[in-house]
C-alpha cells in the first residue's frame, strides 16, 4: 500500500469505509474495552464502579461541602442534585475521553500507517465505540438511581439516543482533526487535556444556566457541550421533550464539522509515514 496515495474524501467514501470495515471496528472496539481492564481482579466491573465513585465524590463536595443547590423549586435533596449533576458528567465524559485520546491515536499505531494495509480512518471510531460503552454503563447507573430515588422513569428518556447522536457526530469530526494534528504537532496532546477540563467548568455541569448573569449565558451556550447537557436533562430528569429545532440545527453543524474533520484527516494522512 502506498502511504502517499491520494485518499477518498467524500461522505459516501466514509460511509463505504465504515460499512466495509464494520466487523473490524466491532472487534477492535471490543478489544479496546476489554484491554483496559485486562489483568484486574474485577475486570469490566470497574466500568460500573468508576462512575458511581465519581458521582459520590462530586455530590459530597458540591452539595455537602459547598452546599450547592440546583434551584428547581420545592425541597431539593442531595439525591436530586446527584442525578442532575451526573447527566452533565456523562455528556462531558464522552466528549473528553474521545478528544483526549485523539492526538495520540496515530502515534500509538505506527505499524498501521507504515507496514499494514489498514484503514486508519476508523481509529477515532473505535475510540468512540469504547467511550460509548462506558457512557452506556454510566447512563444505566443514572436510570437505576433515578428509579430508586423517585420510583418512576420519564417516558421521554427514549429520546436520549437522539440527543446524544449529534454530539457523537461532532466529536468524531474533532477527533479526526486532532488525530492528524497530533502527528505533526506533538503539543496538541498536552493542550487538549487542558481545553476539555476548561470546557467542563464552562458548561452547565455543576450549575444551571439560570445561575449565570444574563450577559454570560450566550457565551456559555456557545460551548458545544452546553446544549446537549441541557437537552439530556430535559428528557432524562425533567421529563420534557427535546428542542427539535435546536437539535436539527446542531446536527447539521455536527455533520459539517465531521465531514471537515474527515476531509482534513484524509488530505494529511499521506504525510504521516514521513513524519513517523
Amino acid at each position: 500500500m502506498n502511504p502517499h496515495a491520494v485518499q477518498p474524501t467524500s461522505p459516501a467514501a466514509l460511509v463505504r469505509s465504515l460499512w466495509h470495515n464494520r466487523q473490524l471496528i466491532a472487534q477492535m472496539t471490543r478489544r479496546e474495552v476489554v484491554g483496559r481492564y485486562r489483568g484486574s481482579a474485577l475486570g469490566l466491573t470497574w466500568s460500573f464502579f468508576h462512575p458511581v465513585f465519581m458521582l459520590t465524590v462530586y455530590t459530597f463536595v458540591f452539595s455537602v461541602v459547598f452546599k450547592s443547590r440546583w434551584g428547581v423549586g420545592g425541597e431539593e435533596n442531595k439525591t436530586q442534585f446527584a442525578v442532575v449533576l451526573f447527566v452533565g458528567m456523562i455528556v462531558h465524559g464522552l466528549f473528553a475521553e474521545v478528544l483526549n485520546r485523539a492526538p495520540g491515536l496515530i502515534l500509538a499505531n505506527v505499524n498501521y500507517v507504515k507496514k499494514v494495509v489498514f484503514p486508519i480512518e476508523i481509529l477515532p471510531i473505535v475510540t468512540m465505540g469504547a467511550a460509548l460503552f462506558h457512557s452506556l454503563i454510566s447512563l444505566g447507573v443514572l436510570l437505576a438511581a433515578f428509579v430508586l430515588f423517585n420510583g418512576y422513569l420519564h417516558w421521554t428518556a427514549i429520546f436520549t439516543p437522539l440527543v446524544f447522536l449529534p454530539l457523537v457526530i461532532l466529536t468524531l469530526g474533532f477527533s479526526w482533526m486532532l488525530a492528524s494534528l497530533g502527528v505533526f504537532l506533538r503539543d496538541v496532546g498536552q493542550t487538549i487535556g487542558i481545553i476539555t477540563m476548561v470546557m467542563m467548568f464552562l458548561s452547565p455541569v455543576f450549575y444551571p444556566i439560570s445561575a449565570l448573569p444574563e450577559n454570560l449565558r450566550p457565551w456559555v451556550m456557545a460551548n458545544p457541550l452546553a446544549f446537549i447537557i441541557e437537552q439530556a436533562r430535559e428528557v432524562l430528569v425533567w421529563g420534557h421533550l427535546p428542542n427539535w429545532i435546536g437539535l436539527g440545527i446542531y446536527t447539521l453543524v455536527a455533520i459539517a464539522v465531521a465531514w471537515a474533520g474527515y476531509l482534513w484527516f484524509q488530505k494529511t494522512r499521506k504525510g504521516f509515514a514521513d513524519v513517523l
